[in-house]
């Protein structure tokens, strides 16, 4: 229900179309009192009103004009004001030092055939990668987002792999980290200015996601085991994977990325409020 009493916290902003050919916005916000979330629409001519960082995620806001549809349980918010802006994300120094604390783990490959492979990927998209978000929604959904979810990926790794008993190659695992991701720098748009994602359609037409990216480059550069965990990172086909762990012929190995990735994305800087 609408509070107009309430500070509500933007999840997510994303503008449409309508079927009459106006542009309608989708506003998602959590009552930090106690954690509903509402749906909002904003018709065209508010949206025309209102400058777009207001709707940057993570932002505090107040809505003081709107009415409540119970039929299709949404709001209608015609007026709103900012109470907190929130921060993009990391700033420039951040990125640039979790970059080069990167490229250090590669620098120690003994495979350096496989070090400069991934290096070459990181250097050849640096600006995207520094800047792009892990996700939409779900974590790490801030300008450097993508840069944080992988050296949090590599640092679990390297806890974990202590307890593998040589089980493991440690080199490949951490290029799995590294790379599990990458490809939703194609996959994504961010803007710098007000912090808002969107999915770029064109990948999406031509990728069913960012794993099969990963996936894609990593088979035809000859890495299979490193492809294989990227194709399993997300768990389950229905969660996004293109193989399921749940079949029992999966290999061992083919876990650990899994596991590390969903750690990161409960346990590590998931959201912009934990910059702060």
């Amino acid at each position: 229900m609408l509070d107009l009493n309430a500070t509500y916290e933007i999840i997510t902003f994303a503008i449409g179309d309508t079927k009459a050919g106006s542009k309608m916005g989708k506003l998602q916000v959590k009552n930090l009192d106690d954690s509903s979330v509402l749906n909002c629409i904003l018709w065209e001519e508010t949206l025309n009103r209102m400058d777009s960082k207001l709707f940057r995620t993570g932002n505090h806001i107040k809505i003081k004009a709107g009415t409540y549809n119970e039929k299709y349980n949404n709001c209608l918010i015609s007026d709103i004001v900012l109470i907190k802006e929130a921060k993009l994300g990391l700033d420039e120094n951040q990125r640039e030092e979790l970059f080069a604390k990167i490229i250090e783990v590669l620098n120690n490959f003994k495979n350096v055939n496989l070090a400069q492979f991934v290096i070459s990927l990181l250097f050849e998209h640096e600006q995207a990668f520094k800047i792009m978000p892990a996700a939409k929604l779900m974590h790490h959904n801030y300008i450097g987002g993508l840069l944080q979810h992988t050296y949090e990926c590599l640092d679990i790794a390297k806890n974990v792999l202590e307890k593998c008993n040589n089980k493991l190659d440690p080199e490949t695992v951490y290029a799995a980290c590294i790379l599990h991701d990458f490809g939703k720098i194609f996959e994504y748009k961010v803007d710098t200015e007000t912090g808002l994602i969107e999915y770029d359609e064109d990948f999406r037409r031509d990728w069913r996601t960012h794993s099969q990216w990963g996936f894609s480059i990593c088979m035809n550069n000859g890495y299979k085991d490193i492809a294989k965990m990227i194709a399993a990172h997300h768990g389950r086909t229905d969660w996004g994977a293109l193989i399921d762990l749940d079949e029992k012929d999966a290999e061992p190995f083919m876990y650990i990325i899994h596991h590390i990735d969903d750690l990161s994305a409960k346990f590590g800087k998931i959201s912009v409020a934990d910059l702060n």
